[in-house]
């Protein structure tokens, strides 16, 4: 009883204190000037002039049979996946099919502009091991053909696309065979005013909806259709008829037909659906008031993951909201379960919509198919009595949601600017093939990768957001000045593994992983958790395993751990193997690890934080290196970190240069916000001091008396003095300190700019991170003035640093010019003494005692240590009251 009170507890205290989960930052990043290598298709054909293009308006692509089948505008291209590209990827055949000239004149008539009166492949199938079925728009005067699979050939006369295909490029459709028969979710007519879930083809009786029934389909968008068992299951999204008093509220559905459905009886349901069922889909983060994701963009096919049949599927929020995007995991068992419970109904026109009493439903159950366990008296559907028939065609909704697994998103992806549109799903990843890997397409061209990962419950419970990576290339898939970055499809070819990403104007081809990026370094490669990633222990090397390979290798994707692997940080490593990269580009890992005690750049039991961002040098316009690496700093769990902590390496900087050229490329580092520069040599580190509360007015003072931002005061030069006041033996040493306070002060100058220019760089990255709190939920006024707190403690000790490092030269150049005074009187006194025969004066035996130490001192105990520096205290010196030279008095 004890431990269910104890458990309850902790479930309430779990529950109480559960917000809006945050986003989870990628493991790795890929921008686009490293991506921009990837092979692109834009319509080309090998050996032909390739600077003329087309607009192509790609409307889907589909895998079969080792082909890669791309649907345009006016045409089918082909492309041979086992043919290996380079730097483009051409099309193997392609298939012209324009629309006639009529077509184009009746649709120009109708009021279409040009650009839409072409033929819009919307429809791209296998029909049978031979045959490929092709449905286009042919000018909003829909059609469809047979064509064969291996030579594109056309095989039989031309067949009406109606309800088969939209009539406008711009509506969505879906589209699959079963059992030989063609099932097809579009509209029917010119005006696109008749949505319809339709059957043809086949030796079956044709079957649609109900024509004009909003309680059937109310303006949806189609997304999806799996063949699954004795069903056809349609996934879209429309408008909510059981909302209708809050205005057109979008929900998510699933439908449901069976496939030995032969319609309804003379009387009711004639020629329609006898088995369609509808229930909505629930993907929202749970709470008090749930949090919905309603807009339906993808939908998986089948999986089978751990023993159970799922789909997969992305939701958004609606397009005039905040963007917001989800992945949610279906059971198909539960979508089954969900269409045996309780009907929706309204009773009235004004009425709320309720559940329908059991005792209400009619028997056999409405929505069984034909022949089932349950209705086993009606051989077809024909047979069903009225009752069923009428109770079907007025109650098609359930009243219970479909839930998701584990009652949550598995992924989400709030902070950003871009909805996720597509999705593909690797099921057997890695070495074991036994990891599902996840890729989401969104409308920025952006590409995430993710790792579905499995709880105690041995099924799906969260995921581990592995990737990154923006796929959209700029310069090749633009047209004619514009750019779509909208993903419309991805396909999936394990055999190359490799992902084809397609755009309207272009299709890139994407490896699966990006491991050659980590070669020689074993830390990042165990850190990036990549389940096609592994070190070769034989070869010493971070790489992906093609299927059928057996060789020793490590992988740690469950925890990443990198234990008693060594650091990374001074080694360089060859960025990758592509002919397109220069050859002595050249990377450098930093992987910040906020589980750690310090700000290392290795790597220690990896959870969540390790992020391996390649992308240009921190804020430096002049850099055009694609393959330059960068610590990723906006990461949530820094701000678990302490103060102290993290202001305990905040400035590393390499102590000399050998030339501008090696200053200008120099890579900044700070930890966490930080850059780095590449040394062997022994870092001087600033340790920022805590400002007391007691001393903060005169810490105010130094502060408003500190050097500016931007410049800085002129350092006092020596005065100038003659070669015949120095004595010879010394005259060498003397100008070589001289010369080591000139090279100190340029020195000094360059470093302070390059920490004012990091400084620069941190406040604008603290000005994010502080945009990014004040939008989070879970933003707190103590958190931002800790942040500020940080950021004029930076300030205000590169400031103070500037100051003692003046009053450290200025020193330094006093001494020197009252040793030359010195040395000068000195010089004159023995003159005098010599040439007068007289004894000795006061001012040299008052200098008897007084030796000038004019170089660099050991460190002696009443020294000490300020801002990183060592300064000692000023010696007393007397100089005499009359002094040769240029000497002051």
């Amino acid at each position: 009883m004890r431990s269910e009170a104890l458990l309850l507890y902790f479930t309430v205290l779990q529950v109480a204190g559960a917000g809006f989960p945050e986003d989870s930052e990628p493991i790795s990043i890929s921008h686009g000037n490293y991506t921009k290598q990837y092979p692109v298709f834009v319509g080309h054909k090998p050996g032909r002039n390739n600077t003329q293009r087309h607009k192509m308006d790609i409307q889907q692509i589909m895998i079969m049979n080792r082909t890669l089948y791309i649907a345009a505008r006016d045409h089918i291209y082909t492309i041979d996946l086992d043919t290996s590209h380079t730097e483009e990827i051409y099309f193997s055949k392609k298939l012209t099919w324009k629309s006639k000239q009529p077509d184009v004149d009746t649709c120009r008539m109708k009021g279409k502009h040009k650009d839409e009166c072409h033929n819009f492949i919307k429809v791209l199938l296998k029909r049978d091991e031979e045959t490929l079925f092709v449905c286009g728009t042919n000018a909003f005067n829909p059609a469809c053909r047979n064509y064969r699979m291996d030579t594109l050939e056309f095989l039989d006369e031309e067949i009406s696309g109606m309800a088969r295909c939209p009539y406008d490029a711009k509506h969505a459709n879906v589209a699959l065979f079963a059992d030989g028969k063609l099932y097809s979710a579009t509209v029917t007519d010119f005006l696109a005013i008749d949505a319809v879930i339709y059957r043809s083809l086949g030796d079956s009786p044709t079957l649609r909806t109900v024509k004009y029934d909003s309680k059937w389909l109310k303006e949806p968008y189609f997304v999806h259709a799996v063949d699954y068992g004795d069903l056809i299951y349609f996934f879209y999204r429309e408008i909510a008829v059981e909302y209708n008093s809050m205005g057109k509220v979008v929900f998510p559905r699933v439908a449901q037909v069976c496939k030995n459905d032969m319609g309804g009886s003379q009387r009711v349901l004639e020629k329609q659906w006898t088995s369609f069922l509808k229930a909505r889909l629930n993907c929202s983060v749970p709470g008090d008031s749930h949090f919905y994701f309603n807009i339906l963009q993808a939908v998986t096919d089948v999986i089978h993951i751990n023993g159970r049949d799922v789909v997969l599927a992305t939701f958004s929020t609606p397009y005039n909201s905040i963007p917001g995007s989800a992945v949610c995991a279906y059971d198909m068992a539960d979508i089954a379960s969900v269409f045996t419970g309780r009907f929706k109904e309204q009773k009235s026109p004004d009425s709320t919509w309720t559940p329908v009493p059991d005792e209400r439903v009619p028997k056999p159950r409405p929505g069984c198919c034909a022949g089932s366990a349950t209705v086993e008296r009606y051989a077809t559907s024909n047979d069903l009595p009225d009752d069923t028939l009428n109770f079907i065609k007025t109650h098609p909704l359930m009243d219970e949601a479909v839930p998701s697994i584990v009652n949550k998103p598995l992924f989400l992806r709030t902070m950003v600017r871009y909805r996720l549109t597509k999705i593909a799903v690797d099921t057997a990843a890695g070495p074991y093939h036994n990891n599902t890997v996840v890729f989401l397409g969104s409308e920025r061209g952006v590409v995430l990768k993710f790792l579905a990962r499995t709880g105690y419950s041995g099924f799906l419970s969260d995921s581990l957001f592995l990737e990154e990576m923006n796929v959209y290339n700029t310069e090749k898939c633009n047209y004619e000045g514009t750019e779509d970055k909208r993903i419309i499809g991805m396909q999936l070819d394990k055999q190359n593994n490799a992902l084809y990403v397609a755009f309207s104007t272009c299709i890139v081809w994407v490896p699966l992983a990006r491991c050659e990026r980590h070669m020689k370094c074993k830390k990042t490669c165990i850190a990036s958790r990549d389940p096609y990633c592994v070190w070769l222990r034989d070869a010493g090397t971070c790489s992906q395993l093609s299927p059928g390979t057996k060789v020793p290798f490590e992988q740690d994707v469950e925890h990443g751990n990198t234990d008693g692997l060594g650091d990374c940080q001074n080694s360089f490593v060859a960025l990758n193997e592509f002919s397109t990269a220069p050859p002595d580009q050249e990377i450098f890992y930093t992987v910040y690890d906020p589980s750690t005690t310090s700000h290392s750049r290795g790597h220690e039991s990896y959870d969540r934080g390790t992020i391996l961002d390649w992308k240009d040098t921190y804020d430096s316009s002049e850099n055009t290196d694609p393959h330059v690496a960068d610590t990723f700093h906006n990461h949530p769990d820094k701000k678990e970190i302490s103060t102290s902590m993290a202001l305990t390496d905040i400035l590393h900087d390499k102590s000399e240069f050998s030339d501008a050229e090696e200053e200008e490329k120099a890579e900044i580092y700070m930890a966490p916000l930080s850059s780095h520069f590449d040394s062997n040599k022994k870092k001087d580190y600033f340790m920022l001091q805590d400002i007391q509360p007691e001393k903060e007015e005169q810490h105010s003072t130094n502060v408003q008396k500190a050097v500016s931002d931007e410049t800085f005061n002129e350092l006092p030069m020596m005065s100038p003095f003659s070669s015949d006041q120095v004595p010879p033996a010394i005259r060498n040493d003397i100008t070589e300190h001289t010369a080591l306070i000139y090279s100190e002060q340029s020195q000094f100058r360059k470093t302070m700019s390059r920490k004012l220019n990091v400084l620069n760089g941190h406040v604008k990255d603290m000005s994010k991170s502080l945009k990014q709190i004040m939008a989070s939920e879970k933003s707190s006024s103590e958190l931002i003035m800790q942040q500020n707190a940080i950021l004029e403690k930076i300030a205000s000790n590169l400031l103070l640093m500037s100051q003692h490092h003046q009053q450290s030269a200025q020193m330094f150049v006093s001494v020197m010019q009252q040793g030359i005074q010195l040395l000068s009187a000195s010089k004159e006194a023995t003159y005098v003494s010599r040439t007068c025969g007289g004894g000795t004066s006061e001012t040299s035996s008052s200098l008897k005692n007084e030796h000038v130490t004019v170089g660099p001192s050991p460190l002696k105990s009443n020294s000490r240590i300020h801002g990183g520096r060592i300064h000692r205290p000023s010696r007393s010196l007397s100089p005499p009251s009359t002094v040769l030279g240029h000497g002051k008095q």
